[in-house]
């Protein structure tokens, strides 16, 4: 397997608290890859690390054989959505756009194309206080894009869509995969994820329960990816 994420014993303490508890995995390359698990389960912990955000407690975290650090142009290699709220909300989305441009290097002419890419072109020239979560969701893609990157990693994207958007989304992502692009997406909606994904990890307590591919997960008649989902984690529900 051409893996492009490598999570190898990683482990990660706050304190007493373990977050993330001997965690390994391998994202392959040119896939669709839901990352799943309850509110505290370690996800946006180890989305972290891989970012280079946070710094392990043992394991390591490897993005194309280095870590986030060593990279030699990060914004070309990785993007990601983790917060879409983190904007200054006295810039226009373009404006926000073309700082962050600026910063990875990249052309200003690629701020319009993403602006359109995202459907953000008629409200760029706006303030981000007057957007709408769902729109700051497209414009946090969009900053993600802005380095051309091979791989993408999206916390929640879907938070603020309305059935529209999330169909849009769902779209958007199969289109980054087509392009041979390699996408890590961490989501609540299981009924989506089962739609777009090629495969899932499942994630509790900080552990890996369940790896593969959706069909292979839900196999048992009438036994839905959600299903599924509950039963590996059926202790952190109740």
């Amino acid at each position: 397997m051409d893996a492009v994420i490598e999570v190898d014993s990683l482990t990660k303490r706050f304190g007493r608290t373990v977050a993330v508890d001997g965690l390994s995995f391998a994202v392959p390359r040119g896939s669709i890859v839901g990352f799943l698990g309850p509110n505290g389960s370690g996800k946006t912990t180890t989305l972290r690390t891989v970012l280079g955000l946070t710094v392990p407690t043992a394991g390591r975290a490897m993005v194309e054989g280095r870590p986030y650090a060593a990279l030699p142009e990060p914004a070309r290699v990785i993007g990601a959505v983790l917060d879409a709220a983190q904007f200054h909300p006295g810039r226009t989305g373009r404006d926000h756009l073309r700082v962050f441009a600026k910063a990875a290097g990249v052309s200003r002419s690629r701020v319009d194309v993403l602006l359109r890419l995202v459907g953000l072109d008629e409200a760029a020239g706006r303030r981000v206080r007057g957007y709408s979560l769902g729109m700051r969701q497209r414009l946090s893609l969009a900053t993600a894009l802005l380095g051309d990157p091979r791989i993408l990693i999206l916390d929640e994207p879907a938070n603020g869509l309305d059935p529209q958007g999330i169909r849009w989304l769902r779209d958007f992502l199969r289109d980054r995969r087509d392009e041979g692009r390699t996408v890590l997406v961490s989501s609540h909606v299981l009924s989506e994820v089962a739609q777009v994904v090629d495969e899932v990890l499942v994630l509790h307590r900080g552990r890996l329960v369940a790896q593969g591919r959706v069909e292979e997960l839900t196999a048992h008649p009438r036994q839905t990816l959600e299903d599924v989902f509950l039963d590996l984690t059926r202790e952190t529900s109740r």
